[in-house]
């Protein structure tokens, strides 16, 4: 019965966002997705109808997030045949160094912050400084894949935190980035845009017209063996399942080379990043027995995207109020100063980074800073409706070596264990260095390019 009211429950939320998402204007030009919309009114609801759903109920949709991340994880390189790695790096380096520069500083500006003013001055936890990467460029998805690490160190109020940096971002990265699109078309930086006024009303409420309807994937197997819809989501779960299996082997190695048998570096480690090895194994393994055309990318990036609104809406809805404002000082500095950060790379670095289409390169990497890799595609998409410049081919190329590693990679995953183990100063001089190298990386890619 659980299971029931929370599917219905949460069905209801993402249905009423998207209700309003298309009567009220307001929220159409702010380009608010139905799942944060309908996040909020879950929040409102729990909040001030405490009692109106039992326990088990409200713990079911907290609980809820941490799985939906393992499938949007799983689903990223299934039926994305890469292309070589050498066009890869040629294409996207520019826009990784950005990419690279913004997510190893969102780590500085949090060590730094944390270390000399949080912890002696508010008393903050030592794990506050991992929450500016984690929720901006993870965002709610990494926040509940990392629950079981914030509470293996002790730290649960780091989940409520982590989504409310998560939203936070969101909202500045979509409100930030329409005014920026807007103020570089003033100065005839991009040429591509189509403004909010200049779309059709279905457009402007989210709406497909009947002509336009996309198709949302490609069948690859015939419905009377196994509908394609219940294959690809197979696949996704044996991913996961895989998974599941390397975490569980690692885990074991580490306690037999222990000499008191227990996991320490390990611990808390959360399962979604083996979740993407799994599936970049399995879509390695189609490829090299030559199903990979089996596994569609489309299909695969619904599943993802219906794990991701069901993710954000009971994420949300849970949020700890309570911890929240008792954090409210450490919160503010943290989200400023991040988006200071990032605009500071936008409107000064972006336009010596990139050779052509800097704004449109570096609004996408804007999205992604503050509000994952979904806001920084709305945002291209605003900049550059019709893909007319390199930006998206870099941007996309880009996210093949930014996103195992960043932004809910295996970085992200590590970065807290590690704070816990080796305590911030030397987090602190590990981000400095990697930063340092990132720069000077750029910095010798704009010398060759002039000379």
């Amino acid at each position: 019965m659980t299971a029931i009211i929370v599917f219905c429950l949460l069905s209801a939320l993402l249905v009423t966002g998207k209700v309003l998402r298309t009567l009220i204007p307001l929220l159409q030009r702010c380009y608010l997705p139905s799942s944060v919309i309908g996040g909020f009114i879950g929040l409102l609801i729990f909040q001030c109808f405490p009692d109106l759903f039992p326990a088990e109920v409200v713990g079911t949709v907290g609980k809820l997030p941490g799985f939906m991340i393992n499938v949007v994880f799983a689903t990223l390189f299934l039926g994305v045949v890469t292309p070589p790695m050498a066009k890869v790096v040629r294409v996207a380096f520019p826009q990784l160094c950005f990419g690279q520069i913004l997510a190893w500083g969102q780590y500085v500006l949090g060590f730094a912050l944390v270390g000399f003013i949080l912890m002696p001055f508010f008393g903050v936890n030592e794990g506050f400084g991992n929450l500016l990467e984690i929720g901006f460029q993870g965002g709610h998805g990494t926040v509940s894949g990392m629950a079981e690490s914030f509470e293996s160190f002790g730290w649960e109020d780091g989940i409520a935190l982590g989504y409310t940096v998560a939203t936070a971002g969101m909202l500045l990265a979509v409100i930030l980035g329409i005014a920026l699109i807007n103020w570089a078309a003033r100065r005839g930086y991009i040429q591509n845009i189509r403004r909010f006024d200049e779309q059709d009303k279905l457009q402007q409420r989210g709406i497909y017209t009947k002509d336009e309807q996309p198709a949302a994937g490609v069948q690859t197997v015939y419905c009377d063996s196994i509908d394609s819809l219940a294959w690809h989501i197979s696949l996704v779960g044996i991913a996961i399942l895989a998974g599941f299996g390397m975490r569980w082997a690692l885990m074991e190695l580490e306690c037999c080379c222990q000499p008191d048998g227990v996991v320490v570096l390990l611990k808390g480690f959360p399962l979604f990043p083996f979740c993407m090895i799994g599936g970049l194994l399995m879509q390695k393994l189609a490829q090299s027995v030559k199903v990979h055309t089996l596994i569609d990318h489309g299909q695969m990036q619904r599943v993802s995207g219906a794990a991701l609104d069901f993710l954000v809406v009971s994420a949300m809805a849970t949020i700890k109020v309570q911890v929240v404002l008792d954090n409210w000082v450490g919160l503010l500095l943290l989200i400023v100063l991040g988006t200071l950060l990032s605009l500071f790379m936008v409107v000064v670095v972006a336009r010596r980074l990139f050779r052509e289409s800097w704004f449109e390169c570096a609004i996408a990497e804007f999205g992604q800073s503050l509000g994952v890799t979904a806001t920084g595609l709305l945002l291209l998409r605003a900049a550059d409706p019709e893909s007319k410049t390199c930006a998206t081919q870099a941007f996309g190329y880009k996210q093949l070596l930014h996103e195992p590693f960043m932004g809910g990679g295996l970085w992200t995953a590590l970065a807290l264990t590690l704070l816990y183990k080796l305590g911030w100063q030397l987090m602190l001089g590990i981000s400095a260095a990697a930063l340092l190298l990132w720069i000077i990386a750029a910095v010798i890619f704009i010398r060759r390019r002039k000379a």
